[in-house]
C-alpha cells in the first residue's frame, strides 16, 4: 500500500480541470466541502493519486451535487449534507468494481473492467434493472456529465417541477416511484407516486428485484 505522501501531488492540475468543468457546466453543480483529514483518509484507502480526476475529487471535495441532487458524484462525503463517502457506499455494494456515483432514482454508476482494455463506467438502470456499459473511463464520463450529458441521459424520467422536488430530497435519500420505473405502468414518472426513502434501502430493493427477475 502506498503512503499518503506518495498519493498527493504538488501538481493540482487535475483538480483545476474539475473546477473548470464545474464552472463551465450548463447544469447546476455544487461542490461539497470536505475536511482535510477526511479527504486524506479516503484517498489513502482508495490508493489513487491526486493526479487523477477520481483522486483529486476525493481528496479536495466531499462530492458533487448535480442538478439539485439528481446526480450525486461520490468523494470523501459531507456528513452535514447527508452524502456518504465513497467507501461507505461501496461497503454495501456486492458487485464488481467501484461505485462512483448514484442518482435520485436509485441508479448506480460503477467503474469496473468490461470488454474494453481499460475499466469503464457501467450504469445500473432502474428502468431496466440491467447493467449498461457506457464505454467511457471515469474522467471522460464525469467530463461528459458535467458538460451537459446528464440532461439527455435522464430526459425521459423528468417531470414538470422536478427541480424543486429533487432539491427537497435529502442526499442520503432517493425517490421511491410507484409504479416502478421498470414496469410498463411506471414509464410516465409524472403520473407516478414519488416519495423519499433512504438511498441504501432504495438501491437494495432495486438490486433484489433484478436478482429475482434474473435481469
Amino acid at each position: 500500500m502506498r503512503s499518503l505522501a506518495e498519493l498527493i501531488s504538488d501538481d493540482r492540475s487535475a483538480w483545476a480541470e474539475i473546477e473548470a468543468a464545474v464552472s463551465g457546466s450548463p447544469c447546476a453543480v455544487e461542490v461539497l466541502p470536505t475536511e482535510p483529514d477526511r479527504g486524506a483518509s479516503c484517498l489513502h484507502r482508495l490508493q489513487v493519486t491526486t493526479n487523477s480526476w477520481l483522486g483529486a475529487l476525493v481528496y479536495f471535495s466531499g462530492g458533487l451535487v448535480v442538478d439539485q441532487g439528481w446526480l450525486r458524484i461520490l468523494a470523501s462525503g459531507d456528513p452535514d449534507r447527508g452524502l456518504a463517502d465513497i467507501h461507505a457506499v461501496n461497503s454495501t455494494f456486492e458487485g464488481a468494481g467501484l461505485v462512483v456515483a448514484q442518482d435520485v432514482m436509485g441508479g448506480e454508476f460503477v467503474w469496473r473492467q468490461g470488454d474494453a482494455a481499460q475499466p469503464t463506467i457501467h450504469y445500473f438502470a432502474p428502468d431496466t434493472l440491467r447493467w449498461e456499459d457506457l464505454g467511457l473511463g471515469y474522467t471522460d464520463w464525469l467530463y461528459a456529465m458535467l458538460g451537459g450529458a446528464v440532461d439527455q441521459f435522464y430526459n425521459t424520467w423528468r417531470w414538470p417541477g422536478w427541480q424543486d422536488e429533487i432539491a427537497a430530497c435529502p442526499l442520503d435519500a432517493g425517490l421511491h416511484v410507484r409504479p416502478p420505473l421498470y414496469t410498463k405502468e411506471g414509464k410516465d414518472v409524472a403520473e407516478s407516486d414519488r416519495r423519499p426513502v433512504p438511498m441504501q434501502e432504495l438501491v437494495s430493493v432495486l438490486h433484489d428485484v433484478a436478482d429475482q427477475l434474473g435481469t
